[in-house]
């Protein structure tokens, strides 16, 4: 699973496609986070017509919920990618509403798992946008996980689905037909561990303890 990441990277190193279209004052107000949990606002890279990026919630409100943040009502921060599109809650977005999110690490038992290279990656995710009946909007994502390849499998039995540089615009293009989405499916089934490193966390802050 993935329920901790961080995005540490200099504003100037964020991938190109990120800052072509940022939220109004987002340049200014950029600053690195350490640890990224479900429930905060996320940086997103995402696709309606034109690329642009945008600030989500992380954890999934379906569009039809009548009381999104109530306690009895599900948002998940995680879906499995072998059932994506075959679940009701997820299949709209799984279609037409997917998402990147950039990170420069993420965590799992103690650890931080990142690019040998510390290069910012992308965890593949979905979207959604709910609507109060007054117009109030609020959009919210979570990220796809995976079975674990030889790197992770010793910390968790699922990990998130990273989609590589370079097919950016083809993850999150908005209207794909049912042979392309299937085309896009060969990107679910894990990433190469070579390029990766797990380091043991040895001084953890005080909000980083929730990961032991």
């Amino acid at each position: 699973m993935c329920g901790r990441y961080e995005l540490s990277t200099e504003f100037e190193k964020l991938p190109s496609i990120l800052k072509g279209e940022l939220p109004k004052g987002f340049e200014e107000n950029y600053e690195k986070q350490s640890l990224i949990r479900p429930n905060d606002p996320v940086l997103v890279l995402k696709n309606e017509g034109k690329t642009s990026s945008s600030l989500m919630l992380w954890g999934l409100i379906s569009e039809w919920s009548k009381a999104p943040f109530a306690s009895s009502k599900p948002r998940p921060f995680n879906v499995r990618a072998e059932t994506v599109a075959l679940k009701p809650f997820f299949q709209r977005s799984w279609r037409y509403k997917r998402c990147l999110l950039p990170a420069s690490g993420f965590f799992e038992k103690g650890h931080r798992i990142k690019r040998k290279d510390s290069k910012t990656f992308w965890l593949a995710g979905i979207w959604n946008r709910w609507m109060d009946s007054e117009g109030s909007e609020i959009e919210t994502c979570c990220v796809l996980t995976t079975a674990p390849n030889r790197l992770l499998s010793p910390l968790h039995n699922r990990m998130p689905v990273i989609i590589p540089n370079g097919v950016e615009e083809d993850w999150i293009a908005s209207i794909k037909s049912g042979r392309e989405l299937k085309e896009l499916e060969t990107l679910l089934n894990g990433w190469n561990p070579d390029d990766w490193i797990a380091e043991p966390i040895i001084k953890a802050t005080s909000r980083q303890m929730n990961l032991f």
